[in-house]
């Protein structure tokens, strides 16, 4: 056993102490098979969830884009995903499920799954959110899951913006020309609890060269140091200030090691998303 080897028992001659203690050790030896089962799973999981997400940001004249996730478990309940759409625009979505683990990471998975389907059939953000809501609520009714997601297409051509807000924390935009910061907010329900919510396009016209936005979940403004402080929005701003003339890879590598580095030794209780576009 003390070798990995959990193949035989241990025999139980008397029923004495000797014979309790192997007895013992019998359950234990067992407890010991399910856990390796488990353990092999969870990373069965977790390879097949990685490979879920995008294996690195799609090439787009005009845009320079760059994403990732850290998960606090094996699998977690974040997402984010460059969807490809007719005439050259492109959606870049970022989701967040209601906790974490196995079963955040399969509802996940099944948004995942009608986002992409349904994707090459609409016409515009606000009715790809709606379709995926519309099967999200049919199966999460009995769980009580839901899910925050913001959803931006981007269209490099006629140089505008179109997003949809579903409960998700708004996009940051930093303008380089006037050093200023916006936000593409609106308004929108979490998916997965009303089958029949509706949600809005939200739209803006043209953008300055080497605008920035920032799309993340709340796993990086509410990570904690030891000191029981959050990182807040305020240090992601300051951040993505002072790297704007840097490519969209090296702005989301600094607020990530960032947010890291604020950590420390606190342990990471929420799952950390961020995708940065960089309008060219």
């Amino acid at each position: 056993v003390s070798r990995g080897d959990l193949s035989r028992m241990v025999p139980v001659a008397t029923r004495d102490e000797i014979g309790l203690i192997a007895g013992h050790t019998n359950q234990m030896i067992t407890g010991l098979r399910h856990r390796f089962e488990l353990i092999t799973s969870l990373k069965l999981a977790e390879e097949v969830q990685r490979n879920l997400l995008p294996v690195g940001p799609p090439r787009i004249p005009g845009l320079d884009l760059a994403g990732t996730s850290i998960y606090c478990n094996e699998t977690g309940g974040d997402y984010y995903d460059y969807v490809r759409l007719p005439a050259g625009r492109v959606g870049v979505v970022v989701a967040d499920v209601s906790g974490h683990g196995v079963d955040a990471a399969l509802f996940m998975a099944s948004a995942r799954a009608f986002l992409i389907a349904k994707a090459p059939g609409v016409t515009r953000p606000a009715q790809l959110v709606e379709e995926v809501n519309r099967h999200l609520a049919r199966d999460s009714a009995p769980t009580g899951r839901f899910m925050s997601m913001f959803f931006l297409e981007i269209d490099p051509a006629a140089r505008s913006l179109s997003w949809v807000r579903a409960g998700h924390e708004p996009a940051v935009v930093y303008d380089p020309a006037t050093g200023s910061f916006g936000s593409l907010g609106g308004e929108g329900v979490v998916l997965g609890v009303l089958a029949d919510a509706r949600y809005q396009d939200y739209d803006r016209q043209g953008w300055e060269p080497g605008t920035v936005i920032v799309i993340g979940t709340d796993g990086i403004t509410e990570t904690r140091n030891p000191s029981d402080e959050f990182f807040g929005s305020e240090r992601v701003r300051a951040i993505v200030r002072s790297h704007a003339g840097k490519t969209a890879k090296e702005i989301q590598s600094a607020v990530i090691e960032a947010v890291q580095a604020f950590r420390g030794k606190a342990p990471q209780e929420d799952d950390v998303t961020l995708v940065v576009v960089k309008l060219l």
